[in-house]
């Protein structure tokens, strides 16, 4: 299986398990089924794309594990461009991070909106980018969002924390200097 069918097979699962209602999704047309592997062999076979050890022996080659659990998936967007982070919105859209440094929303129908602005500059490169987020539990009244993303600062490259408004017209993120407030973390 190439790297694109697995990207595209976890954000299928991913914007699935976002969905509130999945009674209206379509059923899409049934493709055949994947060969799964069921003789243990570890998931992941490239080499270690980083320095770090891993803690115990197999750490990093956990074996595929066998599910007889049914699961439906459809394909919302192909739009995307490395989607990495998801989350959703109180009226069902997802809000979402695309690895470049972009900030998206997309519709159950599958429209993708234009890129937010206002995002601080992220550093793509290797593992970073801009990653995670999730928002307020008061995003209905605040419109507040929150993220994390690989920054270059002086010194190299830190994991940063941010939060930021999305304007009631979702094109921006008033981030303000807020950002430069943020936790940060060196690796």
């Amino acid at each position: 299986m190439n790297k694109g069918a697995i990207v595209s097979i976890g954000l299928s699962l991913a914007l699935m398990s976002c969905s509130r209602d999945v009674d209206t999704i379509p059923d899409p047309p049934t493709p055949d089924p994947p060969t799964i592997d069921s003789s243990g062999a570890p998931v992941e076979t490239l080499s270690p794309n980083a320095n770090y050890r891993p803690a115990f022996t197999g750490q990093t080659r956990i074996n595929g594990v066998r599910t007889t659990t049914a699961i439906r998936t459809s394909i919302v967007t192909s739009a995307l461009s490395a989607p990495w982070g998801i989350t959703s919105l109180p009226d069902g859209r997802l809000l979402v991070t695309q690895k470049g440094g972009n900030m998206r929303i997309v519709t159950a129908t599958g429209t993708v909106s234009s890129a937010i602005t206002g995002i601080p500059a992220v550093n793509a490169s290797g593992q970073g980018g801009l990653l995670g987020l999730c928002i307020d539990p008061a995003f209905a009244s605040n419109r507040m969002i929150y993220w994390a993303f690989s920054e270059n600062v002086a010194g190299g490259t830190v994991t940063s924390v941010a939060k930021g408004r999305l304007s009631d017209n979702e094109t921006t993120v008033d981030a303000g200097r807020t950002h430069e407030k943020a936790l940060r973390i060196k690796f």
